[in-house]
């Protein structure tokens, strides 16, 4: 491999040497389902070098998370159907994202950063056909991110969908004060032998029963 060879093909080369016949057995062995468990291992420890500030650890944790990808889409050239590679995948983000910033390769003109991301969602949601606020939400994801998702993407759809508010915050409290009364919160759950993980998740099923309810009535969805 010369040195002017870009580091990205020499990881494809790298890839593509451990995955084929003579390469790495266990590599071999991998499909996409299996190594699902790593890619999420894998973001939550760039996450913890990104709150820890560490250089070091952000470098090499980014690596693993790139290996990730590289190794998924280097499984998925061999499927006998629908196969592709990672320039596929790279020329698709990198279409999406020059569609979805007009305000930068076009002649939208935009305020701020909050109408960019409006603009971005309203593209998303006309490009994937969707007329439901929870459509494309993963709904496996942790489900204090999934009650945030499903609330910030009704807000954006303009849904007025009544939330009960036990307990008041105002614009003046601080995230490390939110933080204390949610672990409060979850220390009180652990007293009494109740789950908050499984608490949170029934109540956004109640939620997303709530948007398609609201939706329903309001002709929004099909």
């Amino acid at each position: 491999m010369a040195d002017q060879t870009s580091q990205l093909e020499v990881l494809r080369e790298v890839m593509d040497r451990l995955r084929s016949p003579g390469g790495c057995p266990w590599d071999a062995e991998q499909t996409n389902e299996s190594l699902l468990k790593y890619l999420l291992e894998e973001s939550y420890e760039f996450i913890e070098a990104v709150e820890e500030n560490d250089r070091p650890a952000m470098r090499e944790e980014l690596g693993d998370v790139l290996l990730q990808v590289f190794f998924h889409a280097r499984m998925a050239q061999e499927h006998p159907t629908d196969p592709f590679n990672v320039e596929d995948v790279a020329q698709v983000v990198a279409e999406k994202l020059v569609r979805r910033h007009p305000h930068v390769f076009g002649d939208t003109k935009v305020s701020g950063s909050a109408e960019v991301l409006e603009n971005w969602e309203a593209q998303k949601a006309a490009e994937k056909g969707r007329s439901s606020a929870t459509e494309g939400i993963p709904l496996g994801q942790p489900a204090l991110a999934l009650a945030t998702k499903l609330i910030y993407r009704a807000e954006k759809y303009g849904h007025q969908i009544a939330i009960e508010h036990p307990i008041n915050i105002s614009k003046t409290t601080t995230q490390a004060e939110l933080g204390k009364l949610l672990l409060g919160i979850i220390d009180q759950a652990h007293d009494l032998g109740l789950d908050p993980e499984s608490a949170l998740r029934a109540a956004t099923k109640g939620l997303i029963a709530d948007i398609h309810a609201y939706e329903s009535k309001s002709g929004l969805a099909d």
